[in-house]
């Protein structure tokens, strides 16, 4: 990790790792082989391998910023009523205790806590590493997302991570744009809300347009937006990946489409 000094250093470098929001959906998808399951486990092959992940899942929800700090997180099923075959999966990727330290030392603002023990990989971030990288080979960090911020605190702190990336470190965001339990949809091929479909293109149209302060601050302006995030959690992850982005990145969407009705899959890329 380079000086406290250099973590939101402009200078451009090939050697900048990739960020990605990702949509994890159900738990099932998980265990599940589909477009977005094997999309992801194609990134995983094509990606620059990373040293280490930092992962910011909807599913560590603290007060104050958080980050593990144990050498062997383990797998948390913080879910239920689905199958035992879901209950049973493992993955077993190491932590990375001195990552964990690095980002402490370096963001001073907000505090980082350290985790030891109680906290570990949850659903949000195993159920897509298990297909990103099967092998659970590459060491792996979370940090907590502090519900008592605002998004603006939120995309700010991803600024200040931003230098991993020039570390060997593929920061990933997981969580939905679009996340409306209320209102899911559980027969195959559901047809998507009017409401999900709208709020998930004009996420689409302001990260084209680079319009962050609009992800920011106006996302729950509109019915289609309060529909889409009726709690943030699954939509702060994305903002730690905008705050993250290089001016210079290319931005794909490599996972678009809604699942039950009221889920959004979109998952985006700055490269």
């Amino acid at each position: 990790m380079k000086e406290s000094k250099n973590m939101n250093s402009s200078q451009y470098t090939q050697n900048r790792m990739p960020i990605l929001f990702l949509g994890h959906g159900s738990p099932m998808n998980a265990i599940s082989i589909n477009t977005v399951t094997q999309t992801l486990n194609h990134l995983g092959q094509t990606l620059t391998r990373p040293h280490s992940i930092l992962m910011i899942s909807a599913h560590w929800m603290t007060k104050g910023t958080w980050v593990t700090h144990m050498k062997n997180p383990k797998t948390i099923h913080d879910f239920y009523g689905f199958p035992p075959e879901l209950f049973a999966v493992q993955y077993p990727a190491p932590g990375n205790p001195e990552l964990a330290e690095q980002i402490q030392k370096h963001v001073t603002q907000p505090k980082i806590e350290m985790d030891d023990s109680e906290w570990g990989l949850d659903h949000g971030a195993w159920s897509v590493l298990k297909h990103l990288y099967p092998n659970a080979d590459i060491p792996v960090v979370q940090l907590s997302l502090d519900m008592s911020q605002a998004n603006e605190f939120h995309f700010m702190l991803g600024q200040k991570l931003q230098a991993l990336r020039e570390q060997g470190v593929l920061i990933i965001g997981s969580g939905n744009i679009v996340h409306n339990l209320k209102h899911i949809r559980w027969e195959p091929d559901a047809q998507p809300f009017d409401w999900s479909l709208e709020f998930d293109k004009w996420v689409k149209k302001q990260s084209e347009d680079r319009n962050f302060n609009a992800l920011i601050s106006e996302a729950t302006q509109t019915e289609a937006g309060r529909l889409s995030i009726p709690t943030p959690e699954h939509y702060l992850p994305l903002l730690y990946i905008l705050g993250a982005a290089h001016p210079k990145d290319e931005l794909y969407f490599d996972i678009e489409g809604i699942q039950n009705g009221s889920i959004s899959m979109r998952s985006l890329r700055f490269e």
